[in-house]
């Protein structure tokens, strides 16, 4: 695409490089240094990558087509406790943005504090639950207090380093709070008042940029309010002022995946449609979310939140190009930016082409024109008037024409090169003899100290110290000797182990924002029995009114037999918080050397077993991931640092893992003799496990004659042919071509083994092999002459390329 928007003499190779000015705004656009702009922008989060990784991140970012940075600010990653800040490594904010800047990028400071996320808690510190008299996000001084000295805090720093654009850095924009209009009616009064001083007291921070409030309707002047979603360019009211431009903040790329649900996969052509729709319809600024998603390291996932966190973001997990979603992006954004000039300040119309058809036309002077057909039909492809000229129009698409005449991009045409994902094993972790493990200790009512007559809250306990609480507790018992009875507890948290006189008798677990019971039948002693339940959090709540009310945790115990039940929901309770291996350490290099470690298989139970061992990190440069097929539920660390939760065994309703790979950064290892350490609380295989390593192992590219507007005469004297271009990552090469096909293929990139022969150039994979073989990129002319001929004149020809990358 790009030999067209060279020959319209308009392609800017790169926004020129971002650095401060004055920013404003007006009911068009935002205003950076005098110049209305119309801005991409995606959404990366320093915490769930490492600096090592943000440079090729941001690179990557800019690569694509977009303008500026957007992260969030975790309140909670900064301030653990009252006063206490941590602004090292992946929580170093500052070093983040510096980076964007050196890049020549804006940055989109999203503050909040209060920033859902799907990280736990929302970013709020779970200190604050504490503080008397508290009520979150709402007209309450306590909370005001807390979250305006935080605010304060961060703007300061960024004042301190001067990377406001106002001070000649590329902070261009600032967000207060998120997403407050769903929750604004529960607090009545309360809220609207909490709104107003919200925005009252960001912009009187003076960072000199302008502020939004997403999905806030009601968004206090001069507060710019913004769309969240998938569609803003249907369900975007607009601005709530003729003098605000049009802004989307979260554009979503696919949507946050839960342990034990499919995921939702979001098309590059959907994204891109509506990306279109909302510019069409004069927006001037989109952002993704996720542009990279990145991982849940530690605990800091929301409730039953994957490790992995928008994995089909154009950048991936790891960092890796997701095609055809970031080259079709990319496209996008670069037939836009040669709208630019009428879009920004053309007259806007938008005209009827049929029943689902329309033009959205800007007209500008010296004859400047840019416009965007659309058809909205779901099915059918039309063919349209424009101008005194006929525009074919794919299903649900638009067509953007830059000089209101020639085609350069359409959403539903995807001409860049698709990509797919390899796992290669590099260490199997098999060998008996180089595990160690050690068991859990099971506590009883003797082993603890906190005591209550009732059944404590879970939260409230833990205070987000540990995923784990044990809710034990003693009984004398007279019946028969070995009577059967059943054990039943009702439970808000996520996952429950129960044991009684130290043997397991069952597990249970819930779903998101759902309950559970469990029900299993247990054998008692005559005399003194022991019941432990281990409670389990699978993250906390991150979203929804009163967040401070939220409850977890057992509420209701007892045992039944066929004479009676026995309630002890209000019996004496004795607790602990967290494991013993967490308390002490153990996945740590000093702490490891707490405990006794045994070999391999010797424990006497599997529940709640910690096991161990030692790999070397795999050669080259190849993103490192852990296969974890054969493993249940628990937490992994690697050396010292965790990687994140897991949960194999949660199926999907397909049968299948919601996620089986764990992230290992490279930052995180060294060349040899790094210490995995992991909690499994069912019945894992640690045997199982292997390090695998992780590229884009297969690309494909399919460009044909209907992905490309028209090649005049003059282009085609020009040499200005559509090619097809293919690509490895950095550092490999084309190893192989695994199918050619220069003609009427009737495959795709996803089963291309089905190509109909009968116009089909016999020379496809030599030709191919010669151009390709051995190079990182190359590219190919599609062209009759190129394949030694028209196999089948009269008709329209495509090149179907699929290759291996090594």
């Amino acid at each position: 695409m790009a030999w067209l928007l060279c020959l319209l003499g308009l392609l800017c190779a790169a926004a020129g490089r971002a650095h401060g000015g004055n920013v404003t705004y007006d009911g068009r656009s935002l205003i950076i240094e005098g110049q209305h702009r119309i801005l991409f922008s995606g959404s990366i989060h320093y915490p769930r990558s490492t600096p090592e990784m943000w440079p090729s991140l941001i690179a990557k970012a800019k690569a694509g087509g977009l303008d500026v940075i957007e992260t969030l600010v975790f309140w909670n990653l900064h301030e653990p406790q009252p006063g206490q800040f941590d602004f090292s490594g992946r929580r170093d904010i500052i070093r983040f943005i510096k980076e964007i800047q050196a890049q020549g990028l804006y940055a989109c400071l999203r503050i909040g504090p209060f920033i859902q996320g799907e990280w736990t808690y929302g970013g709020l510190p779970f200190w604050l639950h504490d503080v008397p008299g508290i009520v979150y996000r709402s007209n309450n001084k306590p909370f005001k207090h807390h979250m305006q000295k935080f605010v304060t805090k961060i703007v300061n720093m960024m004042k301190a380093e001067k990377l406001y654009a106002s001070q000649g850095g590329p902070i261009i924009l600032s967000q207060i709070e998120n997403e407050y209009g769903t929750v604004q009616a529960a607090f009545k009064e309360d809220g609207t008042s909490y709104l107003n001083w919200a925005a009252q007291m960001a912009v009187g921070l003076g960072t000199g940029v302008p502020w939004v409030m997403c999905k806030q309707d009601n968004a206090p002047d001069p507060v710019i309010n913004s769309c969240n979603g998938r569609r803003c360019g249907e369900t975007f009211k607009g601005p709530n002022s003729p003098n605000k431009p049009a802004i989307w903040t979260e554009n979503w790329t696919s949507f946050y995946e839960l342990f034990g649900e499919e995921p939702v996969i979001r098309s590059a052509e959907d994204i891109a449609f509506h990306v279109a729709l909302f510019i069409a319809k004069r927006g001037s600024y989109v952002n993704y979310y996720m542009y990279h998603g990145g991982t849940n390291f530690g605990r800091t996932a929301s409730d039953y939140k994957l490790t992995s966190y928008y994995d089909q973001a154009p950048l991936d997990e790891y960092g890796l190009f997701r095609q055809p979603k970031w080259g079709h992006l990319k496209e996008l954004h670069a037939a836009i930016k040669l709208s630019s000039k009428p879009l920004l300040s053309g007259v806007y119309t938008n005209e009827s082409l049929g029943g689902s058809q329309h033009a959205f036309v800007y007209r500008g002077s010296s004859n400047k024109c840019a416009a965007f057909l659309l058809n909205n039909h779901l099915t059918n492809a039309v063919n349209v008037s424009f101008m005194g000229s006929s525009y074919e129009l794919p299903p649900r698409s638009i067509s953007i024409l830059p000089d209101c005449k020639t085609v350069v991009f359409n959403t539903a045409k995807v001409s860049t090169q698709y990509g797919t994902r390899g796992m290669v094993t590099s260490q199997k972790l098999d060998s008996i003899g180089k595990w160690e493990e050690f068991s859990e200790s099971i506590p009883d009512f003797d082993n603890t100290s906190l005591r209550a007559n009732m059944l404590l809250e879970q939260m409230n306990v833990t205070k987000d110290t540990s995923d784990y609480l044990w809710y034990t507790f003693r009984f004398e018992d007279d019946s028969n000797s070995h009577v059967q009875q059943v054990l039943k507890v009702n439970s808000l948290a996520h996952v429950l182990h129960a044991f009684v006189n130290g043997a397991f008798v069952g597990s249970a677990h819930g779903s998101h924002e759902k309950g559970f019971s469990l029900e299993k039948a247990i054998t008692l002693v005559n005399g003194t029995n022991h019941v432990s339940l281990l409670s389990v959090m699978v993250g906390l709540p991150d979203s929804g009114a009163f967040l401070e009310r939220r409850v977890a945790g057992l509420r209701r115990v007892m045992i039944q037999s066929e004479q009676e039940v026995k309630d002890f929901t209000s019996h004496l309770w004795g607790y602990q918080v967290g494991l013993l291996g967490e308390k002490l350490e153990i996945y740590t290099d000093s702490g490891s050397n707490k405990v006794q470690w045994n070999a391999y298989g010797s424990s006497t139970h599997k529940k709640l077993t910690w096991y161990k061992t030692l790999f070397d990190a795999p050669d080259g440069k190849d993103a490192v991931a852990l296969n974890f097929e054969s493993m249940g539920k628990g937490e992994i660390w690697v050396n010292g640092q965790s990687i994140g939760r897991y949960w194999v065994s949660y199926l999907t309703p397909k049968g299948t893992p919601s996620q089986t790979w764990y992230h290992v950064p490279r930052a995180f290892l060294k060349p040899a003799d790094n210490l995995l350490v992991i909690l499994e609380e069912e019945d894992g295989y640690p045997l199982g496990i292997s390090i695998d390593t992780v590229s884009i192992n297969k690309v494909c590219s399919h460009v044909s004659d209907s992905h490309l507007p028209p090649v005049s005469t003059y282009q085609k004297q020009r040499g200005r042919r559509p090619k097809l271009l293919l690509g490895c990552s950095p550092g490999r090469n084309i190893s192989r071509i695994l199918f050619a096909s220069f003609g009427t293929p009737s495959g795709d990139c996803q089963s291309y083994y089905a190509s109909n022969t009968s116009c089909h150039s016999p020379k496809s994979l030599a030709i191919v092999e010669k151009a390709c073989v051995g190079k990182g990129m190359c590219s190919i002319p599609v062209w009759s002459k190129k394949f030694g001929g028209d196999p089948c004149a009269g008709t329209p020809k495509s090149l179907l390329v699929v290759a291996e990358c090594r």
